[in-house]
C-alpha cells in the first residue's frame, strides 16, 4: 500500500496510513497516560474500529487524521489532522484539528509544529473557512499547543458525549481562520 505525504515540516511528515502502522497506533491508544483526557484507553478492537472510521473519513471528505511520522527515524509518533465534528454543539457541524502523540514525543514541539502546518493546509489548500480544536479543560498541554499554533480561545462547552458527572465533561474551545493567522 502506497502512502501519500499530505504535509511535511522540517522534522515531521503527516501522511496517509499504512497497515504496518496499526500496532503502534493500537499501543498508543491503549496507553493510559496518552488517553488521560479521554474517557478510557482503547482496546485492540476499539483501535481497529477507530482506524476504520479514520480511513472512511479520508475516503469521504478527502482529509482526516493522518499518521504523524518523525523524519529522523521514520517512527510513527502519533496522529494529527482534521476531523468532521457532527455531535450536537453550538459550533457544529465543523472541522476540528486534533492530535494524539506517544509520551516519548511530548515536549519536543512536534504537536505545535505539525498543527501549525496542518492548519495552513486546511485553511489555504483545502480552503476551509475555519478550523476548531477542543480538549477537556484540565488538558493544559493541548490548550498550549492550540495557542502556540495561533488559535484563539472562543469559549467552553460541555461535551455531549461525556457523562454529565464525569470530570472531563467541560471542554475548552479554540478556533482559527486565515485572518486570525495572517494568511
Amino acid at each position: 500500500m502506497n502512502t501519500t505525504t499530505i504535509v511535511e515540516t522540517e522534522r515531521l511528515i503527516l501522511r496517509t496510513w499504512k497497515p504496518e502502522d496499526f500496532p503502534a497506533f493500537a499501543a498508543m491508544n491503549a496507553n493510559a497516560e496518552v488517553m488521560r483526557y479521554f474517557l478510557a484507553p482503547l482496546s485492540m478492537e476499539e483501535s481497529l474500529t477507530t482506524l476504520a472510521r479514520i480511513l472512511a473519513e479520508h475516503r469521504e471528505s478527502g482529509y482526516g487524521l493522518y499518521a504523524l511520522e518523525r523524519k529522523e527515524d521514520h517512527r510513527l509518533i502519533g496522529l494529527l489532522g482534521l476531523h468532521r465534528v457532527t455531535f450536537d454543539a453550538p459550533f457544529a457541524p465543523c472541522v476540528e484539528i486534533g492530535w494524539r502523540l506517544i509520551p516519548e514525543a511530548w515536549g519536543h514541539g512536534y504537536a505545535t509544529e505539525a498543527a501549525s502546518a496542518c492548519l495552513k493546509y486546511a485553511l489555504c489548500e483545502l480552503n476551509l473557512p475555519e478550523v476548531y480544536s477542543f480538549t477537556a479543560l484540565p488538558n493544559m498541554r493541548s490548550s498550549r499547543v492550540m495557542e502556540r499554533a495561533g488559535m484563539e480561545k472562543v469559549g467552553e462547552f460541555d461535551h455531549p458525549n461525556v457523562p454529565a458527572s464525569h470530570p472531563l465533561l467541560r471542554h475548552v474551545l479554540y478556533r482559527a481562520d486565515k485572518t486570525l493567522l495572517g494568511w
